[in-house]
């Protein structure tokens, strides 16, 4: 398991003061990057072996959005590599050790001359360690796309979207679909399958269906990605470690070129 401590900023809050969703994203990935950066397989050491952990899937889940200036706790750990892929986990917790937030991942190990995923080696790997999960509701990785759908605003990848890995950084992908959502929408849980990476250049294509029966609204790109916007309007049991979701009928998700992100939400 690795930790880190910090507090949350200016710049990671929106206009109630609470941290962004995004924000937390950042947070989560900047965790896994700290431990490989001092495990000594950081990026790198991955970028003259010609590697690369790419993110294929995320499933976050939002118990409180952390106020400015408040104190947290940013963790993360791997619990399991199988095959061509690893997985883990990510949490965040305020002063009193009480979960804010928490994730499950899925990362695939790319060769990045080929862009093709390959089977880590065992000193890719061993340093991590493995864990038990943590005990949420782990949702399946695939998510389904609305039938009908309209076309939105097409825009290009800028330069600001690009990572180390010359690609649109994951967490840029989760802003581009916010830009679809109401308002008021309060987030309990987003899960992203990521498809293809999109590079500087590349048009960005959204695509929006709405289903006012069930207050649903769906936000797609073209061919093969898209979101799925819906309101649900039911409270979670409460849990001391981590707040459990319900089964959710409506739902929000949006598909952006190369994932695809689901949000769930509920109204407290």
């Amino acid at each position: 398991m690795y930790e880190f401590d910090s507090r949350v900023r200016y710049s990671e809050v929106d206009h109630h003061g609470t941290m962004t969703v995004p924000a937390l994203i950042n947070y989560f990935q900047d965790c896994s990057t700290f431990q490989s950066e001092d495990l000594g397989i950081g990026t790198t050491v991955l970028k003259e072996e010609k590697r690369a952990w790419l993110l294929s899937y995320w499933q976050v889940i939002l118990n409180r959005k952390p106020e400015l200036g408040e104190k947290i706790t940013i963790g993360t750990f791997a619990t399991e590599f199988k095959g061509l892929f690893g997985n883990r986990n990510f949490y965040m917790k305020d002063a009193d050790g009480k979960y804010l937030a928490c994730a499950n991942s899925v990362w695939a190990f790319i060769d990045t001359e080929t862009g093709r995923p390959t089977r880590p080696q065992p000193k890719d790997v061993q340093l991590y360690g493995v864990e038990e999960p943590l005990d949420i509701p782990y949702e399946g990785r695939k998510i389904r796309l609305p039938e009908e759908t309209d076309d939105l605003e097409a825009f290009p990848v800028r330069k600001y979207h690009i990572d180390t890995n010359e690609h649109v950084n994951n967490c840029q992908y989760v802003q581009m679909a916010l830009e679809f959502l109401p308002d008021d929408l309060q987030i309990a849980q987003l899960r992203v399958e990521y498809k293809k990476a999109a590079v500087l250049g590349d048009m960005i294509y959204p695509k929006l269906s709405k289903k006012q029966t069930e207050s649903l609204w769906n936000s797609v790109t073209n061919r093969q990605n898209h979101m799925q916007f819906w309101n649900l309007k039911k409270k979670y049991k409460r849990r001391d470690r981590i707040e459990k979701l319900p089964d959710i009928p409506t739902e929000i998700s949006v598909n952006i070129r190369e994932f695809l992100l689901r949000t769930s939400n509920v109204r407290r």
